[in-house]
């Protein structure tokens, strides 16, 4: 097995606990380590760190696999499969769960959703390709799925020599599941949908406005397949409207609504930007306001633009909210901390001359736990504040 040798001072990084290295950060190789392969990684004085997935084509060269001197091999992998659904098996709904969340699972890379008795995986980095096999084996004798699908369709996978890739890798899998969130049903469609088909990190603020929602109306802002929306109209809204830009995704939403019996909710296919200021003009007010955008920045380079769309959403979705009403505002942009996305939230609240009361502060659900040590795992904020306009 060849060594991965970190230039001088860089073991601090794997010391604290972040489970990746950066290209610039090695040194040289003792050896001849191949894209993909296992190595070994240690210090400038060569101190033992950890065992790492290595690929020099990628700027995170090196993915932490485990902190022992260890074997990496089909028993250690299902061995992390057991221990990832274990975890979640304490308080989660196994048909309705994110199952394994990569590096914080100690399966880099590695995505694997639950909708109904249907998987999808998504894995992403070159060196834990060759271990899709001993992850689906162990994934079918634990969870005994009808099928497991790959979502390979990520330019992602490119940046690592990966080919974009989709297909079933057990079992049948249909177009479309039938999945259960909080005593709600949705059809996900696992094979033409955004990311896996279906964002599951929500499934917990989505219950979480159950308090705040009830008799009230309510306006879900990039509804997708409407889920703010039709948990709304279960916990008891007067009346509902979803917001997305895609008619398709609305078409979904709609057909959500009917599979739960929800005539309390509607749809409008329109650009959420334009839709909230057409509503601000307009003079419409909401007891509740949902935001729940796409990230608006995918790098560190573009934060700035994407406070700027987070603020101007703010804005606008705080003016339409009722004295003593609730906004509900999103973030999943991975580069944006939780504090800097509340900074933007209060500049525009002092913009729109409102004063916000924090009812909660949340963040992914515990199906998607958190590194500590890597804040890049905490990419989800969702602040429920109280509007008073007083």
């Amino acid at each position: 097995m060849a060594d991965v040798i970190l230039l001088p001072g860089k073991e601090k990084r794997v010391w604290s606990g972040h489970p990746w290295v950066f290209r610039s950060d090695i040194a040289r190789t003792k050896g001849e380590p191949q894209p993909g392969d296992t190595v070994r990684v240690t210090a400038s004085n060569g101190r033992f760190l950890c065992m790492a997935a290595y690929n020099p084509r990628s700027q995170i060269a090196l993915r932490v696999l485990s902190r022992k001197e260890e074997a990496i091999d089909e028993g250690f992998i299902r061995a992390r499969v057991r221990r990832a659904l274990d975890y979640r098996r304490s308080f989660a709904d196994l048909r309705s769960c994110r199952l394994i969340f990569a590096e914080s699972d100690g399966l880099p890379a590695v995505i694997v959703d639950a909708f109904g008795d249907v998987l999808v995986m998504q894995c992403l980095c070159l060196g834990m390709e060759q271990y899709k096999e001993p992850i689906c084996d162990a994934l079918m004798e634990e969870m005994h799925p009808a099928g497991i699908y790959e979502r390979g369709d990520v330019p992602v996978r490119e940046l690592e020599g990966l080919p974009q890739v989709t297909g079933t890798l057990r079992g049948t899998v249909p177009d479309r599941v039938l999945m259960e969130e909080n005593g709600i049903q949705f059809y996900v469609d696992v094979k033409q949908g955004q990311k896996t088909g279906y964002f599951l990190d929500q499934k917990e603020n989505r219950a979480a406005i159950a308090p705040f929602v009830k008799g009230g109306t309510v306006l879900d802002c990039f509804t997708h397949v409407g889920s703010f929306a039709l948990h709304a109209a279960k916990y008891g809204a007067a009346r509902a409207t979803g917001v997305d830009i895609s008619e398709f995704a609305c078409g979904c939403a709609r057909e959500n609504a009917a599979l739960n019996g929800f005539d309390n909710v509607d749809f409008i296919a329109a650009n959420a930007f334009d839709f909230l200021k057409e509503q601000s003009s307009a003079g419409a007010q909401y007891d509740v306001v949902i935001l729940d955008p796409p990230a608006f920045t995918k790098s560190r380079s573009s934060v700035e633009a994407a406070e700027r769309g987070y603020k101007e959403i703010n804005l606008r979705g705080m003016k339409l909210v009722k004295n003593g009403g609730y906004l509900v505002t999103c973030s999943c942009s991975q580069h944006m901390l939780p504090g800097q996305f509340k900074d933007v939230v209060l500049s525009a609240a002092r913009d729109a001359r409102v004063n916000l009361f924090q009812a909660e502060y949340r963040t992914q659900g515990r199906d998607h736990p958190i590194l500590p040590a890597a804040p890049e795992t905490q990419y989800l904020k969702c602040g429920i504040f109280r509007v008073d306009k007083d």
